[in-house]
């Protein structure tokens, strides 16, 4: 029985790895984001507020295209 937890967390631990594709991807994902805050401040002069704000959309629907491709792809294996 103890072997069996062990086994367990040891699979558990090898899971929360994040493999380094996806660093770079989240990383340029980032600096792509914030360059399209500063296009829309400083080249169309929108304001800093609508910047910000269109940037942070921009994210959230990012993240929200990685969550379900996450989800697919989890479902499949």
């Amino acid at each position: 029985m103890a072997l069996d937890h062990e086994v367990a967390r040891e699979h558990d631990r090898a899971g929360d790895q994040v493999s380094t594709a996806t660093v770079i991807a989240y990383t340029v994902a980032a600096v792509v984001l914030f360059g399209w805050f500063l296009y829309g401040w400083l080249v169309l002069r929108q304001g800093f507020i609508n910047s910000v704000g269109e940037a942070a959309g921009t994210g959230f629907a990012l993240l929200l295209i990685i969550s379900v491709v996450g989800t697919v792809r989890r479902s499949r294996r």
